[in-house]
């Protein structure tokens, strides 16, 4: 029997100067911390996370490389050599996905600081994997959702405008998808079918990004938080992570992990310039009605996001090389079913190629 699943963290905090919250909302947790960042993050933050954390111990531990198993099967073993019972990422996605590996694999909570609002990978029970060379490999599944995730909008919107708006990208894609896994009868990553809830927050994070976007995009150019900046936040952040795991992903980010089997400039782009991009090749092959594309596409140039080949890095690319991007993409570890089980490697590729010839007739 199918049931309708709905999953989220047990809690949200987001705000200017929110970071001042963390050693006493991370006490609630646990006693000591395994403090998981990188030097880049921690040489801009040290001062108010050593503030924040006054009186609350922890483990400073510095991460880099790819967020693997590996990766996450090294780092738990550190965590039972620091004696520590709650893990802290703080960073963008790669150490937010790692973080909630170490701290499943070591049955601790984990409380989630978001240096950016590039991905919507916060509030998830998922992790992106990759294979040490940076292939895409698997999504892997949690028991739980983080136990706390906190927002500084002061600090996020130091990051480069770039990155907010690769945030934006990537949530643009959360209703589609959602839609079309409603529409497929396929499952949400919850684990069930999408919830009326699932759907409801997709819808409202595309409603917010078209209402709020163009306008967020600009003020964040001038250092300043508004309204529209913290609505644009929580649409990138937690609109759009509930919204993809509980609605469901289909085919705008099959194809995004399809583009790892290729090599050369694509790799790049952030996340959200990939798959804004490939929302765009999503929409070809749903065959939506050209206002519809047209809405997409320039909603995405506006915020400077790439929308054709040349902005891809791909003008060079052969059909050969997209046909790869297909064959992964309609793999079964992928989620294009959720679109479609029946497209084909050779459609996805001429669905990115038609992209670029629907973009130049606007």
């Amino acid at each position: 029997m199918a049931y309708h699943v709905f999953r989220s963290p047990s809690r949200y905090i987001q705000g200017v100067g929110a970071i001042d919250a963390l050693g006493k909302e991370a006490a609630v947790y646990g006693k000591k911390a395994f403090l998981l960042t990188d030097d880049f993050v921690w040489g801009l933050l040290q001062e108010k996370v050593e503030r924040a954390l006054e009186g609350f111990p922890y483990h400073y531990e510095a991460f880099t490389g790819e967020a693997s198993l590996e990766a996450m099967v090294r780092l738990a073993d550190e965590v039972a050599d620091a004696t520590t019972d709650v893990i802290i990422g703080l960073g963008g996605g790669k150490i937010i996905d790692v973080a909630k590996g170490i701290a499943a694999a070591c049955e601790l909570p984990v409380v989630i600081v978001p240096t950016t609002v590039s991905t919507d990978a916060p509030t998830s029970a998922i992790s992106v994997l990759y294979t040490q060379e940076g292939l895409f490999d698997h999504y892997r599944f949690y028991a739980k959702n983080p136990d706390l995730v906190l927002v500084d909008t002061q600090i996020v919107i130091q990051a480069p405008i770039r990155f907010f708006a690769s945030g934006m990208a990537d949530a643009l894609a959360t209703c589609a998808e959602a839609l079309a896994t409603k529409a497929s009868g396929e499952n949400a990553l919850a684990g069930g079918l999408p919830t009326i809830a699932g759907t409801a927050i997709a819808k409202a994070c595309e409603e917010t990004l078209f209402r709020d976007g163009l306008s967020a995009f600009a003020d964040v150019q001038k250092g300043l938080v508004t309204p529209a900046v913290e609505a644009i936040v929580e649409a990138n952040t937690l609109l759009s992570g509930l919204g993809f795991e509980n609605g469901g992903l289909a085919a705008a980010h099959a194809i995004h992990n399809g583009f790892t089997a290729i090599k050369g400039e694509v790799h790049r782009l952030t996340h959200g310039e990939i798959v804004g991009f490939c929302l765009l090749v999503q929409l070809v092959l749903e065959e939506r009605p050209h206002a519809d594309f047209q809405k997409y596409s320039q909603f995405l140039e506006a915020i400077g996001m790439p929308t054709t080949l040349d902005g891809m890095h791909l003008t060079g690319a052969t059909r050969e090389e997209l046909v790869k991007v297909g064959k992964l993409a309609v793999s079964q570890s992928n989620t294009m079913k959720n679109l479609n089980k029946n497209i084909t490697a050779e459609q996805v590729a001429d669905a990115i190629l038609a992209v670029d010839g629907l973009v130049g007739k606007e």
